[in-house]
């Protein structure tokens, strides 16, 4: 089989897209529309199962622009607004989309991914891209002009390209990353999750079932994510030392355990049955030492992931996907104007991360927590961060001041309640600290 592959000729296209989630099958049809032969490699067979259902009302226009957005309407659970719920509140907060700066997005959607991953790369295909689906890309070797990428089929037939560029979207599997040994664990989080789908489970009623609902517990916070046909995705996320309590409990036993530790989350599930095998995650947390180079970008999970309480992952994603097609289109046609298109991608590609890790970072604190739980409009700072919750980041809505204005109200507060503020800190620094360090105990 070695033999026959080097024998054969590599198949010549312009750019080559490793993966087919959300990433990938954005940038692929982009370039595609825009003229470039583009081929895509995906080691899985759509559907396929994969976590991460909620979307962010920002995804709407893109929908309108990749030409999916009925098909995303016919798969997906409108969402309205997103609810917390604290064992130390005796209320539920709910955060609705429609009071956000913007009022032009009101709602998102959930989603099953094996559903929305599928139209997405079925898209991908009309646009003309050539999908190659039970593909695994095994090496990429780069070139003065390009690169030779080695893939292997689920037939065990090899195959290679050779592409003027190369789009890492592999995901969580960081392809790139990893050959480059540049993901590194994000030493400001550190977090897992353990998730399964339930039938039965208790809603909101009206036009609030669609809500996300984020409940906090005392090892991290659970998500709750209503889907269409019955079906609710319930995650919990949760600390390296409290994964290190699980000891021989099975992955269902443990989260079931943990469900039972949240009150206000168990009585929703009253009744409920578990429909698949509870899967778990761990190393939520990374980041990429770089997300380009003169013929590569890493875009979405493959550069780097924060924490998915905001549900802002297949948002960054499919937004790195146009980012990425924009800059690729630079490179090609104006290989002169290539430095300054690759600095404005990585400046866009951090500021999704840094955008959303500031809230992420503190959302445990009780101090924030009561901001949450408690939002204020003065200088409308809650329709700011109503946007950052909606995703509108990335656009020219004025939000920044007011975020300002509510970042500095919650340093305020840390100092007024220095005792509280502190204890917040301790117990943060000790949640994130890697299971294998002594200081952190047996549990």
């Amino acid at each position: 089989m070695e033999d026959q592959a080097e024998a054969t000729p590599p198949r010549h296209c312009d750019v080559l897209v490793i993966g087919g989630g959300p990433s990938g099958s954005t940038v692929a049809p982009l370039l595609a529309e825009m003229g470039y032969q583009v081929v895509l490699l995906d080691k899985a067979r759509h559907p396929r199962f994969h976590i991460g259902e909620s979307l962010l009302p920002a995804n709407l226009p893109l929908f309108e622009r990749l030409g999916v957005a009925d098909e995303v309407r016919a798969i997906g659970m409108q969402k309205w607004g997103a609810e917390f719920v604290s064992p130390h509140h005796d209320h539920k907060q709910a955060f609705h989309f429609a009071e956000a700066w913007d009022k032009s997005m009101p709602y998102a959607y959930q989603v099953k991914r094996a559903e929305f991953d599928t139209v997405l790369i079925r898209n991908a295909e009309r646009k003309g891209v050539a999908v190659h689906e039970g593909c695994k890309v095994r090496a990429v070797d780069f070139l003065p002009d390009g690169a030779l990428i080695h893939a292997v089929h689920d037939d065990g037939r090899e195959e290679a390209w050779q592409a003027r560029f190369v789009v890492d979207a592999s995901g969580r599997d960081t392809f790139l990353a990893n050959r480059f040994q540049i993901k590194q664990r994000n030493p400001r989080h550190n977090s897992s999750a353990v998730y399964g789908h339930f039938a039965g489970a208790r809603r909101n009623e009206g036009q609030a079932e669609g809500n996300i609902t984020i409940f906090w517990f005392e090892h991290g916070w659970f998500w709750f994510i209503p889907m269409q046909g019955g079906v609710t995705s319930l995650g919990m996320v949760t600390w390296p030392y409290h994964m290190k309590t699980r000891g021989q409990r099975s992955l269902e036993k443990f989260l079931a355990d943990g469900i039972e530790r949240c009150p206000a989350l168990a009585e929703r599930l009253r009744g409920a049955e578990l429909v698949n095998e509870v899967e778990a995650t761990g190393n939520f947390s990374y980041v990429s030492e770089r997300n380009h180079g003169s013929n590569y970008l890493l875009l979405g999970d493959a550069y780097a992931f924060i924490d998915p309480v905001f549900s802002s992952g297949v948002w960054l994603a499919m937004n790195s996907g146009v980012i990425g097609a924009e800059t690729i289109d630079a490179c090609l046609k104006n290989p002169a104007a290539a430095g300054a298109a690759l600095k404005r991608f990585d400046r866009l590609m951090k500021r999704g991360p840094k955008e959303f890790s500031w809230f992420i970072y503190r959302v445990t604190n009780p101090i924030m927590r009561d901001f949450f739980m408690g939002p204020k409009n003065i200088f409308r700072v809650k329709e700011a961060l109503l946007s950052v919750l909606a995703g509108d980041i990335f656009g020219k809505t004025p939000i920044w001041n007011s975020l300002r204005l509510f970042k500095l109200f919650y340093y305020t507060a840390n100092v007024l309640q220095p005792r509280r503020a502190f204890r917040g800190w301790q117990r943060r620094r000790f949640n994130i600290r890697r299971v294998d360090d002594p200081a952190v105990g047996a549990g």
